[in-house]
C-alpha cells in the first residue's frame, strides 16, 4: 500500500481493502504509531501531522483490521467491486501483473430511501373519532379487528405521547399502544392530563388546510409582493437605461478625443465606469436616488453573543434543534426550505418551518433564485408564519440548486440580489438575514465586495461561512478572510462560520475577529452539548449513559413530531442513523492525550471505557442500525440504509 493511501486510511477513514498479508502489517505498524504515547515519541512526526488526533495508548486497537461490510454498500458499487476483482484474475492470468483492487471511498450517491408503510392502513378519521366523509370510496381500512390481528409486536410497554399529554393521536396504529389501546379497540384517554395539556400549543406554523387550498388554487392575493416586484424591476430597468446613455455619451467624448490625442485617457474613464460582469447596477447620482421603496416597520433583533446554531439540511430538524436548545442554542432556525415549493403549498415542506415552543429566538431559512418568486413567498411567511427573522441561503453548494441560479449563484448575479434583497425587505415585517460562502470558485473570493452591498441594500445580519463553493469541507475555514468581511460589512453584524468544536475555537475567534458572533453546524451535530460547552467555558468529558439518554429524548421527540405508527417509527429511525453519521466522530475527553479536540482530526480505531462508548465510537453503519434498535426496537423486514459515505461500510 502506498504511504498516500495509508494516510488517507488513518486520517480520514477511506480505508481500503486489504488485499494481501503486507497490506495488512502496514496497517497494524500504522496503528501502533497511532498510539504511541508521550514516553515514547515517534522520530517520523506522524502524530504532528494534522487531521491526527492523539488516544491514549491504552485505548488504541493495534491489531485492528477492517473488513468491508457489503450491507451498506450501493449495488452499483458492488458491481464495480465484482468488475475490479475478476479483471485482477484475468490480469494474473495473462502476464502475472494483476491490478490494484477499486478503492471503496467517496459518497453514496443517490441513495434511495426506503419509505415502510402498513399494507392496511386504517383511516385518519379513526384516530380522530370522526365520520369519514368518503364512504366506500376511503382508500383507507376502516377493519379495526383485521388492522389490530395483522398489526405487528408493539416496540415498548411505554407511550411517551399518552404518559406526557394524556392522549395518543396515533390511537390504535401505536406501535407503544398497550397502555392506551383497551381489549374493545379503543383509545384511552387521561381526560385531566389532556385538558391539562392542549391548553399549551407545543408546535406552531403548521400549515392550515385551508391556506394549503388556496395555495394549490392560485387564489392567495399577492397583490402587496407583485406591486413592490413591479417597483424595484422598474428601477433597475431605469438604472440600466441611465447606465446606458452614459455608455453611449462617453463613448462620443472618445471618438472626440481621439482627434486632440487624449484617446487613452478617455478609454481608461470609459473602462472605470463600467460595470463588472454581474456587477450592481447602483448609481451615486442623487438626482437619481437609490430605490423608493417603503418598507414596513422592521422588529430589531441583538444578535450579539448569542450561539446560534445553523440551519442544518436533513439532520437539522425540529426534534434535533429541540435537543440543542435543551443544551443552551439561543439562536435555532428552520431547515432550508425551496420557496417555489412553499408557494405550491407542498406540506412537505411546510412541515420544514415548525416551530416547537421552546425555540424562542427562531428564524426560518428559504432558497430561490428570482426577485418575484422571494418576494411573494416573504409576504406568504410573513403573514402566516411565527417566526422572528427571515433567512435568504445564498451559500447551498450542490449542483441541483446551484445550477437554477440559487444557493451559492446569487453572490455572482449582485443585480437579480439586488432585486431580491429590496424586494423581500419591503414585504417584511422581521429582519432579513444572509447565509453566504466567501465565494463560488476556489481562490476567488468576492465576499468583502458583496457585504458592504448587502448593508446598503437593508440587511440585518450576514453569517459567512469560510469556504467557497468549490472548497466544500476539503480545508479548514478561513477565519482571516472572515475577519476582513466583518470589517468590511460595518456597523452590521457579520456571524462567522466554520470549524468550531470547543470553547477555545470560539473565544479564539471573537477575541482575533471583529464578528458579532459565531455559527456551530457540525460541531453541534458531532457533540450538541457544545452550547453547554461554549457558555460554561469547560470540556464536558459526558459518559456514554448522558449520551444514550440523549439519543432517547431524540426518538421521543421524533416520535411526538412524525409519528408513533409504523411509518413515523421509520422515520424517525431513518433521521437518527443520519445523526449517527456525525455522532461517531466524537472523541470522548477521557481518551484523548491532548484537548481540545479538531473538527477536523480523525483517530486511530479505538475502545472506550466501556462497551456502549465503544459501540457509539464506531465508524460502521451496521453498528448505527444496533443503536437504533436498542432505541426502536428490531428494524422491519425489507429494511435497507446506506450511509452518506462508503467508507462506513468497514467494520
Amino acid at each position: 500500500m502506498e504511504e498516500k493511501d495509508v494516510e488517507t486510511a488513518e486520517h480520514q477513514k477511506e480505508t481500503t481493502i486489504l488485499t494481501s498479508k503486507n497490506e495488512d502489517k502496514a496497517d497494524s505498524k500504522d496503528a501502533v504509531k497511532a498510539g504511541a504515547n508521550d514516553k515514547q515519541p515517534q522520530k517520523s512526526g506522524r502524530e504532528e501531522k494534522p487531521g491526527f488526533a492523539r488516544i491514549k495508548s491504552e485505548f488504541v486497537r493495534v491489531d485492528y483490521k477492517p473488513e468491508l461490510d457489503t450491507a451498506y454498500i450501493s449495488q452499483k458499487t458492488k458491481d464495480e467491486l465484482e468488475k475490479g476483482q475478476k479483471r485482477q484474475l484475468d490480469g494474473d492470468q495473462d502476464n502475472g501483473k494483476g491490478k490494484k483492487k477499486m478503492k471503496v471511498k467517496g459518497r453514496n450517491k443517490q441513495r434511495p430511501v426506503t419509505h415502510i408503510k402498513s399494507k392496511d392502513k386504517l383511516c385518519p378519521t379513526i384516530f380522530q373519532e370522526k365520520e369519514c366523509s368518503f364512504g366506500e370510496k376511503c382508500k383507507f381500512s376502516h377493519d379495526i379487528k383485521g388492522f389490530m390481528e395483522s398489526k405487528p409486536k408493539d416496540i415498548g410497554s411505554h407511550c411517551f405521547m399518552f404518559e406526557t399529554y394524556g392522549k395518543c393521536p396515533y390511537g390504535l396504529a401505536c406501535r407503544y399502544g398497550s397502555k392506551h389501546i383497551s381489549e374493545d379497540f379503543k383509545n384511552i384517554v387521561n381526560q385531566e392530563l389532556y385538558e391539562e395539556k392542549s391548553k399549551v400549543k407545543q408546535v406552531l406554523n403548521v400549515l392550515s388546510k385551508d391556506l394549503q387550498v388556496m395555495l394549490w388554487k392560485k387564489r392567495y392575493n399577492f397583490d402587496k409582493a407583485n406591486e413592490v416586484v413591479k417597483q424595484v424591476q422598474k428601477k433597475a430597468q431605469e438604472k440600466l437605461d441611465t447606465f446606458s446613455k452614459k455608455c453611449v455619451t462617453k463613448q462620443e467624448n472618445k471618438e472626440t478625443a481621439t482627434k486632440s490625442g487624449a484617446q487613452s485617457e478617455e478609454k481608461m474613464e470609459v473602462t472605470q465606469d463600467l460595470p463588472s460582469k454581474g456587477a450592481s447596477l447602483e448609481t451615486t447620482d442623487e438626482s437619481e436616488g437609490e430605490i423608493t421603496l417603503r418598507p414596513q416597520e422592521t422588529r430589531k433583533i441583538d444578535f450579539s453573543s448569542k450561539n446560534y446554531l445553523a440551519p442544518l439540511t436533513t439532520v437539522g430538524n425540529l426534534p434535533f434543534r429541540r435537543i440543542c436548545k435543551t443544551y443552551g442554542a439561543d439562536i435555532t432556525c428552520s431547515e432550508m426550505a425551496m420557496s417555489m415549493n412553499l408557494l405550491q403549498g407542498q406540506a412537505s415542506e411546510w412541515a420544514l418551518l415548525k416551530r416547537h415552543e421552546s425555540e424562542d429566538l427562531f428564524g426560518v431559512q428559504i432558497c430561490g433564485g428570482w426577485a418575484d418568486t422571494l418576494t411573494r413567498c416573504s409576504q406568504l411567511i410573513n403573514e402566516n408564519v411565527e417566526l422572528d427573522f427571515l433567512d435568504l441561503n445564498c451559500g447551498c453548494p450542490i449542483d441541483l440548486v446551484y445550477k437554477k441560479g440559487e444557493g451559492c449563484a446569487l453572490v455572482g448575479r449582485l443585480n437579480k440580489f439586488e432585486q431580491i434583497i429590496r424586494g423581500m425587505n419591503s414585504v417584511l415585517d422581521v429582519p432579513l438575514t444572509v447565509k453566504m460562502r466567501t465565494g463560488i470558485f476556489d481562490n476567488k473570493n468576492i465576499a468583502h465586495t458583496v457585504i458592504p452591498k448587502l448593508r446598503d441594500w437593508g440587511v440585518s445580519m450576514v453569517t459567512l461561512h469560510g469556504r467557497s463553493r468549490e472548497q466544500r469541507y476539503t480545508r479548514l475555514a478561513d477565519w482571516d478572510y472572515i475577519n476582513q468581511c466583518a470589517e468590511a460589512g460595518k456597523p452590521m453584524p457579520v456571524f462567522g462560520n466554520g470549524d468550531i468544536l470547543s470553547y477555545e475555537d470560539l473565544d479564539r475567534h471573537l477575541k482575533n475577529t471583529q464578528v458579532t458572533g459565531c455559527m456551530v453546524a457540525r460541531g453541534a451535530l458531532i457533540k450538541p452539548w457544545i452550547f453547554t460547552e461554549l457558555k460554561e467555558k469547560r470540556h464536558w468529558d459526558i459518559s456514554s449513559s448522558e449520551r444514550f439518554d440523549m439519543m432517547k429524548r431524540f426518538v421521543n421527540n421524533g416520535l411526538e413530531h412524525w409519528g408513533s405508527d409504523t411509518q413515523g417509527v421509520e422515520t424517525t429511525r431513518r433521521f437518527l442513523l443520519e445523526w449517527q453519521s456525525f455522532l461517531y466522530r466524537y472523541i470522548p475527553v477521557g481518551l484523548l492525550e491532548q484537548l481540545p479536540q479538531k473538527i477536523n482530526e480523525r483517530p486511530p480505531y479505538y475502545i472506550g471505557r466501556n462497551d456502549l462508548e465503544t459501540l457509539m465510537s464506531s465508524p460502521n453503519c451496521g453498528d448505527w442500525v444496533k443503536i437504533s434498535e436498542m432505541l426502536l426496537g428490531p428494524v422491519p423486514d425489507g429494511f435497507s440504509f446506506l450511509p452518506k459515505h462508503k467508507a462506513n461500510a468497514y467494520k
